[in-house]
């Protein structure tokens, strides 16, 4: 007699070793209306398969998230799996509880998670720009992937193979004291950023005055030009101007401290106008 020779499936369904039997709390729960009953039968049967929902969390440890915050998210979505299960349906919980439980988890990690926002189109680019490279990468020995490369393996376009590379650094954000390259000879970022450029108020100052400078009579304005833009001293602008140094400086000091009060008027002035 010739052995059987039927090729077996290779289709196995994973099992619980631990798994409660709930089909009579689910069927017990489909039958009862809302309310105190129902409720509490919701709540054993949430705590009867809790470890599953743990063991699903798990998958993620590695991710950047806490252990502790992924068995919130995957009890939430057991939590939805048992109050939208149909036992009428005649699907087993498990196979409709993974699903039910993993996409939330998933979806605390899209919406939660990114430290910029980005919007879900460009999420999903992101995810299949990157595993497109790990997959080319592979095979050639972890060399970096040219962008028509990834659009040709996945059938975006580059345009959208760009927007995708664009998103790979907004999930995580460094810390302002961390130092790029080998940490002995690199600089924190805190180096990058900019300062105060004290300038800045030096070209308010002036548009301030300039229209005021025009405004003022030719004599008091000339001699404030010989003092501040030609440098000239107090006795060099009398001795031009057939006066005394003494005059000259009382000019000058008066000149500015109108120009002052003016300058400091005008944002009072600009709020009662408004």
């Amino acid at each position: 007699m010739q052995p059987d020779r039927t090729p077996k499936s290779r289709t196995t369904k994973r099992t619980y070793d631990d798994s409660p039997d709930t089909a009579e709390a689910f069927r017990r729960i489909a039958a009862l209306p809302d309310g105190p009953e129902r409720a509490a039968l919701c709540q054993e049967v949430v705590c009867a398969w809790m470890p599953m929902a743990v063991r699903l969390a798990r998958r993620f440890r590695h991710r950047g998230e806490s252990a502790e915050d992924l068995a919130q998210v995957a009890q939430l979505g057991l939590v939805k799996a048992v109050s939208r299960f149909d036992p009428s349906l005649g699907n087993a919980f498990p196979s409709f509880a993974i699903p039910t439980i993993l996409g939330e988890v998933k979806r605390h990690f899209r919406d939660e998670l990114w430290v910029v926002h980005v919007p879900r189109r460009v999420q999903e680019l992101r995810g299949q720009v990157r595993s497109a490279d790990h997959e080319l990468s592979a095979t050639r020995g972890g060399t970096i992937s040219a962008v028509h490369e990834i659009a040709t393996h996945t059938g975006l376009t580059e345009a959208e193979v760009r927007l995708g590379q664009g998103a790979l650094e907004a999930y995580t954000a460094w810390s302002l004291d961390a130092v790029p390259g080998h940490p002995t000879d690199g600089h924190p970022l805190t180096d990058t950023l900019g300062d105060i450029e004290p300038d800045f108020d030096l070209i308010v100052d002036r548009e301030a005055l300039r229209p005021l400078l025009r405004a003022l009579p030719e004599r008091e304005r000339e001699i404030l030009y010989m003092r501040f833009f030609c440098e000239m001293t107090q006795a060099g602008i009398g001795a031009r101007l057939g006066v005394s140094q003494m005059h000259v400086s009382r000019l000058i000091t008066r000149t500015c401290a109108r120009l002052h009060a003016q300058v400091m008027a005008e944002p009072r002035a600009f709020r009662k106008a408004s």
